[in-house]
This record gives structure tokens, C-alpha cells and sequence, in this order.
């Protein structure tokens, strides 16, 4: 009957913990959908107005390069998305295939073979073909893009961590100190005592210490995730770059026509004479580009609606790991109002005297409640607590306008990327000093792993008189009235 009740004890309150982190969940999946959608609008209305406006202001010239466009705007969606390229090295790259394919059209009857081309390209950086628009949009973009995808990851990363926590096993001990404290009260004929609150938060903070050692890393990824919120403002930011690359595109489509005389010159004093075709065709006459804007803009204050509700959901979200023990007791054990004479403490109706422990794995190691080895640390959140680093480092990187990839971090989880230039007090603010004695340290090395002998049972079992005997003779009371309290 007690291995019955320890039992349901541990399957009920990990139920209680799946249902806490995927209300979490729930909230940065909302989060990730209301971000990426509006990112992946800007990106789609900037194309289609480059669809809709191009062809009558270019002609030619982009009629017969529109793949090259659309090209650009595929790499800049998969790199947005986390693809595996360089996003500066990719412009770079359409720079120089469009300049090729564009001195070809604006000079149909020289011939220009692939060495001339490779000196063309050779002689761009200094002719400056398409003015200041290649610069200002790799500057612009770099910047805008690594902010926007690396705030997005870091919502799929914090959802991540806390689906993968919520399946972490309880320890035996746990599962029979939360009997103890839940169904133990029904053995000596006191069903109605409710937990003591002090009682119950020794339960869960033992339970729970592992959990609680997310707490600084989890404050860090959050306050870096709120602060690079502010690149997505102004003329440099994720709203304004992301939106207008069209502006950019034709900002140097016009440019090239604009000094096109001047840069032909320049090419042939650099490169040479070109051989002529004079049977080829006439070049297309030049075309003045117009007003060119979004078609259809996001609804005024979208984002800034979005930013609003995601920093406050994100500030409240903060404290969740070391707030799990209080919240399960008040809101899933049922525990008494107050710490008074006529709860349950764990052996008879009265007051709970002893101290309520600190949170994570270190401070159990006085835990009146629950035996809890603390050379053991939980592997499984061990590595959540890497994975919260890594992606601090790079959320700290992209608020610099630096991409650091996840595979650039070092074992030690630090990274290669770790935020110079970018102050601690604004990119990974401290956790606060009133708890702060109660976090474990993430930088010391783990403590040893070796198997203690024997099990202890001290402060894990069910007070004396809770026998097997006394627990069959009163079986008709603890089930008419345990499973009810409990739901």
C-alpha cells in the first residue's frame, strides 16, 4: 500500500510539472509564431514590391537577372531560419554575379570574355559601381538579420529547455516524501490537516534542486532575449532593413545607370579595349526608376505590440524555476493557508519548526524532508544549463551584430562569441541578491559521481506510526478521501 501511494504520489506530481512547463511553453511557442510571422512578412512584401516595381522601372535589366533576385531573397529566408551560410559572403556574391550580368546588358556589343570579366570584378571595390548601396545593405542586413533570427532561436531554445526538464524523472526519495507529506496525515486519522507551507517547500526544494540550477542561466538568456529587442527599432533595425532590401536593390540598379559612361572608362583604362560585335543589338535605353515602397505595410504598432507582451511575459517568466516549489504547493498540494498549530508537519498536527532550505542542488544538503545526494547533479539539466549558455553567448554576440554559430562554442560552454564590447549589466544581468545565496554556481567544476552505499531512509519514510499494518486497517479512508483532496 505505501509503495502504492509513493507511487501515485510521484506520478501526480510529475503531471503537476508537465502541466506548469507547458503553460511555459505554450507562451514562448505563441511568442516564436507572433515574431516570425511578422519577420517573414517584411521579407515577403520587400520581394513582392522588387516584383511589382522592378520591371517598369528597370526593364531589361531586371527582367533578365529576376532569378538573381530571387535567389537573394531565398538565402536571405534560409539564413533568417538558421541555414548554414555567411550571410556578408553571400551578398558579396550577388554583388559581383549582378555587376557581370548588368555591364553585359548596358554594353550589348562588346564582347566580354571571362578574363575581362574576373578584371571587372577585380577593379569593383575601387569603381564603387553601384555607390554606397552594397555597403549600406551588408552593414544594415548583417546586423538586422542575426538580431532577428537570434531573438527567435532564443524563444525555440527557452521552450526547448523546458520541455526536455519537464520529463526529468523524480528520485525515489522525492516520490516518497511527497507520500509522506500528501497521504501520511490520512494514517493517524487527521485527513482534514493540510500540509504546513514551510513543510511542503522543504518537500519540493528537495525534490526540485536540480531544477532550481537553471535559475541563473534562465535569467541571463531572458534579460539578453529582452535587450536585443532594441535593434529592432530605428533605421538600422530588424523592421526598417528587413522591409525595405528592395530599396537597396534599386538604389544600386540606378546608380550603375546613372554613371554608367563614367564606369565604362574607368573599366577600360583598368581592364583594357574590349573587342566590339558591331552586328549586336543597341543597348536598352535608360529607364528612370520610380517611388518604390511596400504595397501593403504591417498593421502600425505590430511589432511594437509584439515587443511590449514578449518583454513582459518574459520578465515574468524569470523567476519559474525557483518559484515551481511554492506554486505546486499553494496551487497542487493544497497546503495550509499558514504556518499554524493545525497543520500537518510531517509527523502530527502542529507547527513546522525547521528552516526552509535554500534553493538548488548545493543547499539540500541539511534537507529534514527529502535525502538528496548532492555529488549527484541531474545530467539531463546539466546539459539544459549548457544549451542556456550557448545561446546567451550567441543572443549577447548578435546584440554587437556578430552571428557566432552554436558549434563555435567551447566545451566550457563560453563560446566564441561571448559578448565583448557588450556589458554584463545590460546583456546578462545578475540575478537578484535576494536569492542569490541559494544558486549554485555554474563555473565550478561538477562534484564527483560515485555511488553512495546503502540507501538512506531517515527522513524519507512515513513517521512510525504509519505502518503497513496501520495503512491496510485504514485502506475504506484513504480511499474515499485521499484522492479526492489531492484532485
Amino acid at each position: 500500500m505505501e509503495e502504492n501511494l509513493a507511487n501515485r504520489s510521484q506520478a501526480e506530481l510529475e503531471t503537476a510539472l508537465l502541466d506548469s512547463g507547458r503553460a511555459l511553453q505554450a507562451t514562448l511557442a505563441a511568442q516564436l509564431r507572433g515574431f516570425d510571422d511578422h519577420f517573414q512578412r517584411l521579407l515577403n512584401d520587400s520581394e513582392r514590391a522588387l516584383q511589382e516595381a522592378f520591371p517598369g522601372a528597370f526593364g531589361e535589366l531586371y527582367v533578365q537577372n529576376a532569378k538573381a533576385f530571387r535567389d537573394l531573397y531565398a538565402e536571405l529566408r534560409l539564413y533568417y531560419r538558421g541555414g548554414n551560410l555567411h550571410l556578408q559572403e553571400t551578398l558579396a556574391e550577388f554583388w559581383a554575379r549582378l555587376l557581370e550580368r548588368l555591364f553585359r546588358q548596358l554594353h550589348p556589343r562588346l564582347l566580354l570574355p571571362d578574363d575581362y570579366l574576373d578584371c571587372l570584378g577585380k577593379q569593383a571595390e575601387p569603381l564603387r559601381p553601384f555607390a554606397e548601396a552594397p555597403r549600406e545593405l551588408r552593414l544594415r542586413a548583417t546586423r538586422a538579420f542575426v538580431a532577428a533570427r537570434a531573438f527567435v532561436q532564443g524563444l525555440g531554445v527557452a521552450s526547448d529547455v523546458v520541455r526536455k526538464v519537464a520529463q526529468v524523472p523524480l528520485s525515489p526519495e522525492c516520490s516518497r516524501a511527497v507520500m509522506k507529506l500528501v497521504y501520511c496525515a490520512h494514517c493517524l486519522g487527521v485527513p482534514g490537516a493540510r500540509p504546513c507551507p514551510d513543510y511542503c517547500r522543504n518537500v519540493l526544494k528537495g525534490c526540485l534542486a536540480n531544477q532550481a540550477d537553471l535559475d541563473a542561466e534562465w535569467r541571463n538568456l531572458l534579460d539578453s532575449m529582452v535587450l536585443i529587442t532594441d535593434k529592432f527599432w530605428g533605421p538600422t533595425g530588424a523592421e526598417s532593413v528587413i522591409g525595405g532590401v528592395h530599396l537597396w536593390l534599386a538604389e544600386a540598379i540606378s546608380a550603375l545607370q546613372d554613371n554608367s559612361d563614367a564606369l565604362t572608362a574607368k573599366v577600360i583604362q583598368g581592364c583594357g579595349n574590349p573587342k566590339v560585335n558591331p552586328q549586336g543589338p543597341e543597348p536598352e535605353e535608360k529607364r528612370r526608376r520610380g517611388k518604390l515602397a511596400l504595397p501593403e505595410k504591417p498593421p502600425a504598432g505590430t511589432l511594437q505590440k509584439l515587443v511590449s507582451e514578449a518583454k513582459a511575459q518574459l520578465r515574468d517568466a524569470q523567476d519559474f524555476w525557483i518559484s515551481l516549489p511554492g506554486t505546486l504547493c499553494s496551487e497542487k498540494l493544497a497546503m495550509s493557508s499558514a504556518s499554524d498549530d493545525h497543520c500537518w508537519n510531517g509527523v502530527a498536527k502542529g507547527r513546522y519548526l525547521p528552516e526552509v532550505m535554500g534553493d538548488g542542488l548545493a543547499n539540500q544538503i541539511n534537507n529534514p524532508e527529502v535525502e538528496v545526494d548532492i555529488t549527484k547533479p541531474d545530467m539531463t539539466i546539466r546539459q539544459q544549463i549548457m544549451q542556456l549558455k550557448i545561446m546567451t553567448n550567441r543572443l549577447r554576440s548578435a546584440y554587437n551584430g556578430n552571428d557566432v554559430d552554436f558549434q563555435d562554442a567551447s566545451d566550457d560552454g563560453s563560446g566564441s562569441g561571448s559578448g565583448e564590447g557588450c556589458p554584463d549589466e545590460e546583456c546578462g544581468r545578475r540575478v537578484s541578491r535576494k536569492s542569490s545565496s541559494s544558486r549554485t554556481p555554474l563555473s565550478h567544476a561538477l562534484p564527483g559521481l560515485s555511488e553512495q552505499g546503502g540507501p538512506k531512509t531517515s527522513a524519507t519514510g512515513c513517521p512510525q506510526p504509519c505502518t503497513c499494518l496501520l495503512l491496510l486497517s485504514v485502506l475504506p479512508l484513504v480511499l474515499s478521501a485521499a484522492r479526492p483532496r489531492w484532485r
